[in-house]
């Protein structure tokens, strides 16, 4: 593999010293590593997921640490796919799990709990009028898959349109809303659903030099007048395009994440979901914002990301940081919207909103307020944007640095004039560098780089 000892100017063959951690973890004393490697190879799923050349056997976590079976620590920027949002094993919201554990694990939605009926009055008063009707449930595929079901049932319509490089679950509903071809069956699965141009700033034909709502910009020029945006006009053209040929004159309605975020942190240019949304409204079709990965104060300047696009829509969905890693996600959308789903279906969902999830899921509220963790994102995330930047500016292989609050992507191509995608085996030798240096970082994109 390559060698980064010619890199003299960053000293990058000296090991950085990690930040201190004065927690012990555990002796592990479970399944031995070659045993693991098999138990897996012959029961558990085929598709290769794991990452590294020898994967990880994570054996405990603490915060912002993860200890593997050899008790090497690892700072881990990836949070388990986003999902842990105030840190593993949080002692404020273990505490609370452990003494529901002790008290309820299950009722079903024919009685009621106080859990459930607390966690709705807390995540409710977080949200603006009118979206105050939450639907609990275990899964961001399975809060897409609901909100789906919600948009056709309220509008009357079937078609729905998300953008290419969206990702929004991998259930059969949801693989039609998702737009990554590693996600994508030679089997009939989602119908009604329609791609459209993402309006990548960086990566697709228009882009410029202050298109995003982030601190750092793209290092394309652009000649727009201060408050007006040519690229974003370029692409709603391409929006109106698949409205006026690839669906029904009436549609469903339009999924998008507020930033992508399996597509690698792709942002779109101010104003653009404003102008989309109006659009969609205009043919019937209701708006959701897919927030499972932007929503919870990850994102720095606001609690939900559909509010630094200064949009309000008609549905939103919820999962990942809403439970810090325990199965459990939301979709919440208006009473009228309600009732048009309870109108036509006996929506059950037994696991959904469970004494537990519930217990957790408030706790989790306290967490970020209690310890400003949306401050937190906003500063931290704010200064290591600005200081990869500089990497930026620095290294060719470094293409384009973005995103916003704790939401942050570091794209890796071949050169800044092609922003062809970095060849896998580098990006791999990257990634595992990272690891022996006791850091995991996440991997997104369409090449993964």
């Amino acid at each position: 593999g390559a060698s980064w000892t010619s890199v003299t100017k960053l000293s990058l063959h000296t090991k950085p010293r990690m930040p201190p951690c004065d927690f012990t973890p555990e002796r592990y004393q479970s399944l031995d590593y070659n045993h693991v490697l098999e138990i897996h190879k012959q029961h558990l799923s085929p598709v290769a997921t794991a990452y590294f050349q020898k994967p990880l056997l994570l054996h405990q976590g603490h915060m912002e640490w993860l200890f593997d079976s050899e008790g090497n620590r690892y700072l881990d920027f990836f949070s388990g796919i986003v999902t842990v949002s105030v840190g593993h094993c949080h002692p404020k919201v273990n505490a609370v799990a452990q003494k529901q554990l002790g008290r309820l694990w299950h009722t079903s939605v024919v009685f009621f709990h106080p859990p459930i009926h607390e966690y709705a009055e807390k995540l409710s008063a977080l949200l603006p009028e009118p979206l105050k009707v939450i639907f609990l449930t275990n899964s961001g595929s399975e809060a897409n898959d609901l909100a789906m079901l919600m948009a056709r049932a309220h509008s009357n319509n079937t078609d729905i349109i998300s953008f290419r490089g969206g990702y929004h679950g991998c259930s059969p509903y949801t693989l039609g809303l998702t737009n990554v071809a590693n996600f994508k069956t030679e089997l009939p699965s989602g119908m009604g659903c329609q791609s459209t141009m993402c309006p990548d700033v960086f990566r697709g034909p228009w882009g410029g030099s202050h298109c995003r709502d982030s601190p750092v910009q793209t290092i394309r020029k652009c000649s727009c007048a201060p408050d007006c945006c040519q690229a974003k006009d370029q692409y709603i053209e391409q929006f109106k395009d698949t409205l006026n040929t690839s669906v029904a004159k009436s549609v469903a309605g339009f999924f998008a994440e507020p930033i992508q975020g399996v597509n690698g942190v792709v942002q779109y240019p101010k104003g653009f979901l404003k102008e989309a949304f109006k659009l969609v409204r205009e043919r019937g079709g209701v708006c959701v914002a897919d927030e499972v990965q932007t929503g919870f104060g990850r994102l720095g300047s606001h609690f939900w990301g559909f509010q630094t696009h200064d949009v309000l829509p008609d549905i939103i969905t919820m999962a990942k940081g809403i439970g810090n890693g325990f199965p459990m996600a939301a979709v919440v959308t208006s009473p009228e919207i309600a009732k048009s789903l309870a109108k036509r279906l006996f929506h059950f969902n037994t696991f959904g909103g469970s004494p537990m999830a519930c217990a957790i899921g408030s706790a989790v509220l306290e967490v970020i307020k209690e310890e400003n963790l949306q401050e937190n994102s906003q500063e931290v995330g704010t200064y290591m944007l600005l200081q990869l930047a500089k990497l930026r500016d620095e290294f060719e292989i470094v293409g384009d640095v973005r995103g916003k609050g704790l939401m942050v992507g570091m794209e890796m191509v071949q050169d800044k004039v092609s922003r062809q995608p970095l060849p896998n085996e580098e990006v791999n030798q990257i990634h595992e560098d990272c690891k022996h240096m006791g850091l995991v970082v996440g991997r997104g994109g369409l090449f993964s780089q």
